[in-house]
């Protein structure tokens, strides 16, 4: 097996549900031992969420718990957090998502380990971050993402703004998080006495982190981006259209050369040589009527007919894939984008994790498991017994 970057790296993982989770799947996806610190019994809650197997496990959980190792300890009890204690103590990396000041509370907060784990890096994700007036507000994607302004822009304009069907907000964050780490990894590698440091993501904060030019364009002018549909404000033209199969392509021309590409392959060498249309912002103040002429133009062909035709013509095309398409799709095969894991029920596809590698990939090593499976294998290593073992498990502690 190939080397992987974070081989040697001991991450401890403390939050549930999603960001947290997802920051600790993608670490270890690459190389990190990522010890899952649950509550005894269920276990993190995302394990019973959405569609479930016949153990009563989610189908997503084979993919968020893979190459995790998983340990149960009561957080509420004074054994279970000094479960955590030791293993925080001997780690590299910590994430947690829990409430600010939840961790702190239980004795376990950054300036509590920064003794016995100087070095150590302790990443916190939250709803609003760690300080400020909102910082004591529970943080879900749902209102965070709307709070950052991704909501407002996101719909048609005169209708309620709308949601991805996704957890946007907790999986950026999830993102930044690992990227917050990596960093300070890479800082702390630099030996300028650094040593471990606190990386603080919040959700609404890594959304805001996507709003492109929005913040310069109000201050500069005092416009407020809208919602604008299927279309981006300010880029013509680039938007989705209905075909006569009645699916719909996504058409991106809104370059000066690969407009006039376009209407040339859709039998309009009029508007391919007219002025008004040679450069975006004439494009822009035109949108209604080039949006329109392409919709007529799709409307009477069926999709496949549009993209080989816009493909030939070197525009940019393509339709919109549901799960299905993506799984037939021979590119997405091509580039290895589904791992096969096998499970107590059987053969179960996942999404690789990204980024690509040339030469120390990630890889899975294995599917999310049931709770508690590594416990005793972790404590043992930190020095617990067989009786102390015991005893936890008797008192509900692990």
């Amino acid at each position: 097996m190939n080397a992987r970057p974070l081989d040697g790296i001991r991450v401890i993982e403390l939050g549930q549900l999603l960001a947290g989770p997802f920051a600790g799947t993608m670490l270890a996806y690459f190389g990190a031992e990522v010890i899952k610190v649950e509550p005894p019994g269920e276990g993190d809650p995302i394990r019973g969420w959405r569609l479930l197997d016949d153990s009563g496990t989610a189908y997503w959980w084979r993919s968020l718990g893979r190459n995790k190792k998983s340990v149960t300890a009561n957080l509420r009890s004074d054994a279970g957090r000094g479960i955590a204690r030791r293993l925080m103590s001997n780690a590299d990396v910590v994430i947690e998502n829990f409430k600010p000041g939840t961790m702190e509370k239980w004795g376990l907060g950054p300036e509590d380990l920064r003794a016995e784990n100087p070095d150590l890096i302790f990443a916190r994700i939250s709803g609003y971050g760690q300080d400020g007036p909102n910082s004591a507000k529970p943080g879900y994607a749902s209102v965070t993402e709307a709070y950052s302004g991704f909501r407002y822009v996101n719909g048609f304009p005169g209708e309620v703004p709308v949601r991805p069907n996704l957890s946007i907000g907790d999986t950026v964050a999830g993102i930044h998080a690992v990227l917050g780490i990596l960093l300070a990894l890479l800082e702390r590698k630099q030996q300028r006495g650094t040593g471990g440091q606190v990386v603080d993501v919040a959700l609404y904060e890594a959304m805001f982190n996507l709003m492109e030019g929005m913040i310069p364009e109000y201050s500069g002018t005092g416009t407020i981006r809208q919602p604008a549909g299927s279309t981006l404000t300010g880029i013509v033209p680039t938007n989705t259209y209905l075909c006569g199969d009645d699916k719909h392509v996504v058409i991106g021309a809104n370059g000066d050369s690969i407009f006039v590409r376009l209407m040339q392959a859709m039998g309009h060498e009029d508007m391919a040589k007219d002025p008004r249309f040679a450069d975006n912002p004439g494009r822009v103040e035109h949108q209604d009527f080039i949006d329109g002429t392409i919709a007529v133009w799709t409307r009477a062909r069926p999709a496949a007919e549009v993209i080989k035709t816009l493909e030939a013509a070197q525009v940019p095309v393509g339709p919109i894939y549901n799960v299905a398409d993506m799984l037939a799709d021979p590119h997405y095969q091509a580039r290895n984008l589904f791992e096969s894991v096998e499970t107590a029920q059987g053969e179960l596809q996942i999404p690789a994790i990204l980024p690509k590698l040339s030469a120390s990939p990630g890889r899975t090593d294995w599917p999310g498991g049931d709770v508690g499976t590594h416990t005793q294998e972790i404590l043992s290593a930190c020095g617990y017994s067989a009786d102390e073992l015991a005893t936890l498990t008797k008192n509900g502690d692990i």
